[in-house]
């Protein structure tokens, strides 16, 4: 499940089966929330479906609201947090090395990634700990600070970056990349159509999304 947008305040969130590639439901929000994920869901439900598990973008909010469920955090919305808070260049060794780690993220195991982790840590702990002395009277400061925000990211995520390889039984994708395509894909047909009036604009969705 995830969202895309179409302009400001015009938001799809779509909920897709990972095994047919079916849409199940869809709705148009003006923002994504938690509670909306929660009503999609119920939909489904109702409607007679089984959840077996869910992959989701990670956003605050949606690992405590579905515990009951198996959840995937998608590898590469993983990899695109660590990649904004480090860039794709950084400069410092230990930001190129924790940047190489997270890029492995979708092309290893859960023991491998979690063993590469905490040797990166082991190596770096003093350089991630560093402080910078502020001015007389104001507390000092850590220095790197988006290396910190990146390592955290990945060690508050880890527990659901691997939901796929603890429930191999279960065939969790683990990505999102199946939504993903499908919205690239649609917002690609949609630029052909520059201009359409907003009522348009959902009929041609709806209809894209039936197909």
């Amino acid at each position: 499940m995830d969202t895309t947008y179409f302009g400001r305040g015009v938001g799809l969130m779509l909920f897709k089966d990972a095994y047919s590639g079916t849409n199940l439901h869809w709705d148009y929000v003006a923002h994504e929330t938690v509670a909306l994920y929660k009503e999609g869901l119920q939909i489904l439900i109702d409607k007679g479906y089984i959840i077996l598990g869910l992959v989701c973008d990670g956003k605050r909010g949606l690992i405590n609201s579905f515990a009951q469920y198996p959840l995937q955090i998608c590898q590469f919305h993983q990899i695109a947090i660590v990649r904004r808070y480090l860039t794709k260049n950084p400069k410092s060794l230990a930001s190129k090395a924790l940047l190489e780690h997270t890029l492995l993220l979708t092309k290893t195991d859960k023991e491998s990634f979690v063993g590469g982790l905490e040797s990166w840590y082991k190596q770096w702990e003093t350089f991630l700990n560093e402080r910078t002395a502020k001015t007389e009277g104001k507390k000092s400061r850590f220095t790197h600070r988006k290396l910190r925000s990146a390592y955290r990211s990945l060690t508050t995520n880890l527990p659901w970056l691997f939901t796929w390889y603890d429930h191999l039984e279960l065939k969790i994708p683990n990505t999102t990349n199946a939504i993903d395509g499908h919205f690239s894909d649609l917002k690609n047909k949609l630029r052909n159509h520059n201009g359409m009036a907003l009522k348009r604009k959902i009929r041609f969705i709806d209809e894209f999304l039936k197909a």
